[in-house]
């Protein structure tokens, strides 16, 4: 069967520090993993529960596992968005960084090369951000997985553009992903963060890169990829399009409309439906999509790769693409 790379997946480690203790802060943003013994676990918020999950979220062979039931070759995981700290001062960001970062190159150490782990920084502190994506990088992390946004602050954010022009010098590809969602209490019913404000999220990431001007200031060198296929930005790109050419307080400090910075960003292909991907492939073309997984939460794909297989009226070269060839050349990494 044909490669395939997993570019979004999610680990958390059993042996992380007890940062509230370290910090003698309980009121952080500080997460722990309750491993029930079981191959069953749930990640804890302070003292709430925050999340079920299973060991393939800490446990390499449990995950390698997973992998070859579903023929993944190679899977690059990177910190669950709760983890980021970006609430808390940046110096102890950083700690929880460099700690987070070095147990994710052990979780991969066990996998024979076919796991590769995404950095996370304190993107709060752009200086702090710059140091610890470079030593990150020198130590064997294939990129760095960063928020779509740090408190009011967008990814147009003068600091954090600054960032992202680091990272496109260091040759780090970046993975945006959706977190802090938009909506406040009217989004708890019915798992609505997830499955409303996630995608927004991410579709505002994407349109702040635009219209903030963020694009027009950043070297074409920057690999940047969102995730979950962009949210709704795909969808809604005619109706952008449509304000950003009618209304000029839309078109904000963009050179151009939003169209044309399609081939300056790609996407995974986790939208779990056909009719989703085909829209995505006509926007964005296969060229710029990449498989993504959510694994090993119960929201991700549970057959990695299988909507991309399984897609009707696909050429051979644009199933490739999509399954691992744009992965390989975006992360510079092989199918293994």
């Amino acid at each position: 069967m044909e490669p395939c790379i997993d570019i979004h997946s999610h680990f958390f480690p059993t042996n992380a520090p007890d940062f509230a203790k370290k910090f003698g802060d309980t009121s952080g943003p500080w997460v722990t993993l309750n491993d029930h013994g079981d191959g069953t676990g749930m990640m804890m918020l302070g003292d709430k529960p925050f999340r079920p999950v299973h060991s393939a979220l800490w446990d390499t062979k449990a995950r390698l596992a997973e992998m070859d039931a579903s023929n993944v070759s190679l899977q690059i995981v990177c910190a669950t968005p709760v983890m980021f700290a970006y609430g808390a001062p940046a110096d102890q960001a950083a700690f929880v960084a460099a700690t987070y970062n070095d147990l994710a190159l052990e979780f991969c150490e066990g996998s024979n090369g076919r796991i590769k782990a995404l950095a996370q920084v304190p993107l709060q502190d752009a200086d702090l951000a710059c140091k610890e994506l470079t030593r990150a990088m020198r130590a064997g992390c294939a990129g760095v997985q960063i928020g779509n946004h740090v408190g009011n602050r967008e990814l147009d954010d003068e600091d954090i553009v600054r960032f992202l022009a680091h990272c496109a010098n260091e040759g780090a590809p970046v993975l945006v992903h959706p977190w802090d969602m938009l909506g406040g209490d009217r989004l708890k019913r019915w798992m609505s963060a997830w499955t409303v404000a996630m995608p927004a999220e991410t579709q505002f990431g994407i349109m702040s890169m635009i219209l903030g001007g963020a694009f027009d200031k950043l070297p074409r060198e920057l690999n940047i990829c969102f995730a979950h296929g962009g949210g709704s930005f795909a969808f809604l790109l005619g109706r952008l399009e449509n304000a950003w050419h009618r209304r000029n307080i839309v078109r904000g400090e963009s050179k151009h409309p939003p169209s044309h910075y399609l081939d300056r960003f790609s996407v995974d292909s986790a939208v779990f439906d056909h009719r989703a991907l085909r829209l995505l492939i006509d926007t964005m073309g296969a060229d710029r999509i990449m498989v993504g997984s959510d694994a090993p939460f119960p929201l991700g794909e549970e057959k990695i790769g299988q909507l991309v297989r399984t897609m009707p009226n696909l050429s051979a070269n644009e199933t490739s693409e999509m399954l691992h060839l744009n992965a390989e050349l975006f992360f510079r990494v092989r199918a293994i």
